[in-house]
């Protein structure tokens, strides 16, 4: 990993050439994780995040739109704009092979044993917390693309007023999760309410726009509204399970020969409600021997979930999947997807 992945540059105002940036170019203004403090009306400033994976790019151009809107103007309220994984951008790649994921380090998270450089970026990232935590951070977005075809959504870790208020600015679909660790948002949410929004896919116009609303509209806030969320104002879920290959599983999306094989329609379960029986993937092996399911307190629940019969496996209870891809790479890095089931009235 370069030197300057985990180095942080801070600075009191914006590099121009910034606003005509693009993620693969942003480099040659800002060469690694940057801070940038924006003076506004408002001294507590709204802290948002972008490129914390690379190849998620609707953060930076929707924060483009933001400040060409005020250009000449000034911000309601002061705005604190973290850069993140600029070299991952730069290569159009969620992370490098060298890197960690810059959205699972965060203080709080469990880092990887023996990794030197995940450790000098939790350091960076707890700089980041420090600071934002002495300038009274309002509150907090982490902007983000999904991997395959899912709805705007918002993610959040805590499910008191002041996050739900928050994330319901943003869509009406509201992800409640504990796991992964070591999330911004997670992080985040010990100092203010904090929000992660999934702007759609990359390059997503729609998405853009409305992230860039989204942080528009949050600017503009004296405060978050303090009452209860109404019944019918989000429709509330939670992450109860993450779904990972095992090691070694070979995985296609056609008629190609692999341990499994899902079909061209994976991704249109996500956010659909997936009842008992229904086939997730072909099979040449058991599922348990396939895929790692683990429940948000990392205890190995795939029995619970899903089973392998006549070369199938099928759920076992109905869950609602979310960022199922065919981005193989995405699924290498990260995970196959998230199982969630829908929550009461907060």
């Amino acid at each position: 990993m370069p030197e300057s992945a985990a180095t942080l540059s801070v600075l009191d105002a914006l590099p121009p050439a910034v606003l005509g940036a693009d993620a693969r170019t942003l480099h040659e203004v800002l060469p690694g994780p940057t801070l940038v403090h924006l003076p506004g009306r408002r001294p507590e400033p709204l802290f948002v995040s972008v490129l914390l994976h690379g190849n998620e790019t609707s953060g930076l151009q929707a924060m483009q739109q933001v400040l060409l809107a005020h250009a000449g103007r000034e911000l309601p309220r002061a705005l604190s704009i973290f850069f993140g994984n600029v070299v991952a951008a730069q290569a159009g790649v969620r992370r490098l092979d060298t890197q960690p994921d810059y959205n699972r380090v965060w203080p709080g998270g469990v880092l990887p044993a023996g990794d030197p450089h995940a450790r000098a970026v939790q350091r960076l990232f707890g700089d980041v917390l420090d600071v934002m935590r002495a300038r009274k951070v309002f509150a907090s977005i982490d902007l983000h693309n999904t991997t395959g075809h899912n709805p705007f959504y918002c993610c959040v870790t805590e499910l008191d007023v002041p996050h739900l208020q928050l994330a319901s600015l943003f869509s009406r679909t509201v992800v409640h999760f504990r796991r992964p660790e070591g999330t911004q948002t997670s992080a985040f949410s010990r100092l203010c309410p904090s929000v992660a929004c999934e702007c759609g896919q990359a390059n997503d116009m729609q998405g853009v726009a409305r992230a860039a609303e989204f942080v528009t509209a949050v600017l503009h806030l004296a405060e978050i509204p303090a009452q209860a969320v109404r019944s019918g104002d989000v429709h509330l879920f939670h992450t109860v399970a993450t779904v990972r290959l095992r090691d070694g599983v070979s995985f296609s999306f056609d008629a190609t020969p692999a341990t499994l094989r899902f079909g061209a329609e994976l991704e249109w379960f996500n956010f659909r409600e997936l009842e008992p029986g229904t086939v997730f993937a072909q099979c040449a092996e058991d599922a348990a021997l396939c895929l790692d399911v683990r429940d948000e307190k990392d205890r190995d629940v795939g029995a619970q979930f899903l089973a392998c019969r006549d070369g199938r496996i099928e759920l076992l209870r109905g869950v609602m999947p979310a960022m199922l891809t065919r981005d193989a790479r995405a699924v290498r890095q990260d995970c196959l997807c998230y199982f969630m089931e829908r929550l009461g009235s907060p």
